[in-house]
């Protein structure tokens, strides 16, 4: 089987998970990579063997390369836009990491392009590949539950808590980010909410900062925080089911615990990345009786990120597929989550 040649921009910490993941098909070899940082870009293109004149400072020079085939990039927000434009204006197809854009209106610009031209293209929503979450969408919609009528989505993160002394960093600046917590953690619930019940149809939501600063690590001075630590909001969704979310950084004993309780007419499904492979479901067996079941997830359900990328780059979308306009409709709730917190009001999409 051919190989595929990746240009991947972003070499921080995550871009090392997302090489073992492309390592893992067997089908993806990285051919250029470029970053800002030199040292990076030196230490990672050594390991990886990248030529010299493959190891780009700028992104644009690595898309417009005729030898990358595809893009990869893992980059802070405030590049995805320009990442994904020209991408779009050389027609290379592209994996991206969330959220799709830091505002939307550079959304709205994006769509445009891609509407003249649609490009192949992958949103980095990496739950929809969690066994657990894929084998609850199966169960709910064999309708396992019966009708859906409310769920809870939370995503809780621990390491910004005030007894950690969290310094500032590129995600509390919000000219890099757009918004906190909510961009980071939160377009993760907005996306598992669409991938298991459909489009949002209103919202109600409060954003909160409540730790208002921190120490720059670099200056040793306190910054402002000017984007959110905490987020909720409430939804009602295209089928009717109401759905409730939480998202934070300051849940003191939560690693990356992400998790979905759907209820249903005819019983509940629990799903959560503290045990990927395995849900609980509770239902009535008997008349009066419930019975709590706890599932292993079935082979079918454990599939991974990179052999949907595989699958696209081959020409075909795969079921549950996070794709542009999953990106695209994504930034559309992330603002209006924020217009409905300003505005102290609900926000019809």
């Amino acid at each position: 089987m051919n190989k595929y040649r990746i240009g991947l921009i972003g070499l921080g910490g995550m871009a090392r998970e997302h090489i073992r993941w492309m390592n893992e098909t067997g089908r993806l070899e990285i051919v250029a990579v470029s970053d800002v940082n030199a040292d990076s870009m030196k230490l990672l293109g050594d390991r990886l063997g990248i030529a010299e004149d493959k190891r780009y400072a700028g992104f644009e020079r690595l898309i417009r390369d005729s030898d990358v085939e595809a893009v990869v990039s893992v980059t802070p927000n405030n590049v995805h836009a320009d990442i994904i434009r020209v991408c779009l204006q050389e027609h290379k197809p592209f994996l991206t990491e969330k959220p799709f854009t830091r505002t939307f209106d550079e959304a709205v610009k994006l769509l445009e392009l891609y509407e003249r031209r649609p490009v192949p293209a992958m949103i980095g929503f990496s739950y929809r590949y969690t066994p657990a979450f894929r084998y609850a969408r199966e169960l709910v919609r064999e309708g396992k539950i019966g009708t859906v009528r409310s769920f809870s989505i939370q995503y809780l993160q621990g390491w910004g808590a005030a007894i950690y002394d969290a310094p500032y960093t590129w995600r509390y600046n919000k000219d890099i980010t757009g918004t906190g917590t909510l961009g980071d953690l939160g377009s993760h619930m907005i996306d598992m909410a669409r991938f298991l019940f459909g489009e949002f149809e209103e919202l109600s939501a409060q954003l909160h900062t409540f730790i208002p600063e921190r120490k720059d690590a670099a200056s040793g001075n306190m910054t402002r925080i000017e984007v959110d630590d905490f987020a909720s909001f409430q939804a009602r969704m295209t089928d009717n089911a109401a759905g409730v979310f939480q998202t934070t950084r300051n849940a003191v004993g939560s690693g990356n615990q992400h998790e979905v309780s759907v209820y249903g007419d005819s019983g509940t499904i629990y799903a959560s990345t503290l045990d990927p492979d395995r849900l609980i479901w509770v239902r009535e067996e008997q008349p009066g009786q419930l019975a709590k079941t706890t599932l292993e997830v079935p082979g079918r359900c454990k599939v991974k990120q990179y052999d949907d990328f595989v699958a696209l780059l081959e020409g075909s979308v795969p079921d549950g597929f996070p794709g542009f306009m999953d990106g695209y409709r994504n930034q559309e709730v992330l603002d209006a989550v924020v217009r409905s917190s300003e505005g102290k009001r609900t926000i019809e999409l």
